[in-house]
């Protein structure tokens, strides 16, 4: 284990990630908001702590291994979310205490969405659209930024981008080094983040609005300028704008990547993951839809528009809302939260245990069935015609079974902290998908909860952005020996 490299990266990249406070630095000038003074001092303490931690390390190169690529990114990730509080805490700003401002930090760069902020429109914009950067450099994951732009960290780049990148499959590349990898990914984020915000900005938001909610829609993050989220602007338009992009954002980037590439549109349809996705997204919305209609909730088009955008922002794990589905009657407030359990595909910005996974969990499941009926008869599992291999399924089941324990786990956390059960579950299950929004008393922030509970939250947060096992393999004696 080589710590010293590990601490030498990690000041290389936290003086990187200190020049994100320029933009906001910028907008408050812009603005005349008043709050310039917080990213200067942000800036200064993260670039500073960055500094001193290189200086210190610098005269160690040695070539980074798989192991010291699963710390780096852990030890990445608690810097980031401590270092991006700054703002938060700042007296002249909202002047959060400790626990709100690591929250609301780590909640932004995870891309989970909850807060603890109420009365946002009557935040300075800098402020707002600091959240709203955090999430989406968290989007895509700033450790694949990082590669993308730091050359010295030469070969360890592919042990980041293995212990960052969301997905089961994380071996695969889509150019042949990962600097182009990531160079490639950025590309297609970006290009995403951009037609976005026109496309909001033409439905009808004004320019700053729109950019804000371009980087939480292509984060599949949530954030928004406004309490009322995107309910705010009560438009049909800018509501088909922000489910189009969130659909895209669920997508496999390396998907889009490739479809570019061909210029083909039928490589998503001659996805195996995709097409369930899709289905998935398609018969939500339809029961959802009924069921608002059968207990005369809403009627007609306002049924269905509540009911598609909904649906999309859950499931996905925006996040995003135009009216608290956790009112509606019934079941249904159930059935979208659950939706979030399944998530986005693979390789995107979404959260949950990801279509894929959830796939082959089906597949396998059937498989069983049919062994029993016949059992001497060979059952391949296939995705997208190809053969998945035996210990891909094992790794999946590995990661199931590790998810139900940790859920349960932190869920009991949550209840001796206080809360009720409801509330307790859909915090965890917010939290651990990188959703948002709960259900009980978190259904519209997290304000009223304990100290205690919010930093519960921020470490649950992390272990759903890095997908448990990043983190949970730094607990095993089996890592730090030689």
């Amino acid at each position: 284990m080589h710590l010293r490299i590990a601490f030498r990266i990690l000041g290389s990249l936290l003086m990187v990630f200190s020049l994100t406070m320029l933009p906001p630095l910028l907008v408050s000038w812009f603005f005349a908001d008043g709050s310039a003074d917080i990213f200067v001092d942000a800036f200064a303490y993260t670039f500073i702590s960055g500094f001193v931690l290189w200086l210190a390390f610098r005269r160690f190169k040695d070539e980074m291994r798989i192991k010291d690529g699963f710390l780096v990114t852990v030890l990445f990730y608690l810097a980031l979310g401590i270092f991006g509080s700054i703002p938060f805490l700042e007296p002249q700003g909202i002047g959060l205490d400790v626990p709100d401002a690591l929250f609301e930090s780590f909640s932004g760069l995870t891309t989970t969405g909850a807060t603890v902020i109420t009365q946002l429109d009557d935040l300075p914009q800098s402020i707002l659209f600091y959240r709203q950067q955090l999430q989406w450099l968290g989007g895509m994951g700033i450790i694949v930024l990082a590669v993308a732009i730091l050359p010295m960290l030469g070969i360890g780049g592919m042990q980041l981008y293995r212990a960052e990148t969301p997905g089961p499959v994380k071996d695969s590349k889509l150019t042949p080094r990962i600097k182009q990898t990531a160079v490639a990914l950025w590309s297609i984020y970006l290009s995403l983040t951009t037609i976005c915000a026109i496309a909001y900005w033409l439905a009808g938001m004004d320019v700053f609005d729109a950019i804000c909610h371009s980087f939480s829609t292509v984060a599949i993050g949530g954030f928004s300028t406004h309490d009322a989220s995107i309910g705010y602007f009560n438009s049909p338009m800018i509501e088909s704008v922000a489910i189009v992009f969130m659909v895209i954002s669920g997508i496999n980037f390396g998907l889009h990547f490739l479809a570019v590439k061909d210029r083909s549109i039928l490589l998503y349809f001659k996805d195996d993951e995709v097409i369930s996705y899709l289905l998935i997204l398609l018969v939500s919305t339809a029961s959802v839809f009924a069921g608002l209609v059968y207990f005369a909730t809403f009627e007609g088009i306002t049924a269905f528009r509540l009911a598609i955008f909904e649906v999309v922002s859950i499931f996905t794990t925006t996040g995003f809302t135009t009216a608290d589905f956790s009112q509606w009657p019934s079941i249904l407030p159930y059935l979208i939260f659950f939706g979030a359990f399944i998530g986005a595909c693979a390789g995107s910005t979404g959260g949950g245990l990801k279509v894929i996974r959830v796939m082959l969990l089906a597949k396998q499941g059937i498989r069983e069935i049919h062994r029993l009926i016949h059992p001497n008869a060979v059952f391949p599992i296939k995705v997208n015609k190809h053969r998945v291999p035996s210990n891909v399924i094992e790794a999946i089941w590995g990661f199931f079974s590790i998810y139900v324990i940790v859920f349960l786990f932190m869920h009991l956390a949550m209840m001796a902290t206080g809360m009720d059960f409801l509330t307790a579950f859909s915090a965890v299950g917010a939290a651990i998908n990188n959703l948002g929004p709960g259900l009980g008393d978190v259904s519209l922030h997290y304000a009223d909860i304990t100290d205690s509970a919010k930093l519960l939250l921020c470490f649950t947060m992390v272990l759903g952005r890095l997908e448990i096992f990043t983190i949970l393999v730094l607990f095993s004696p089996m890592f730090w020996q030689k």
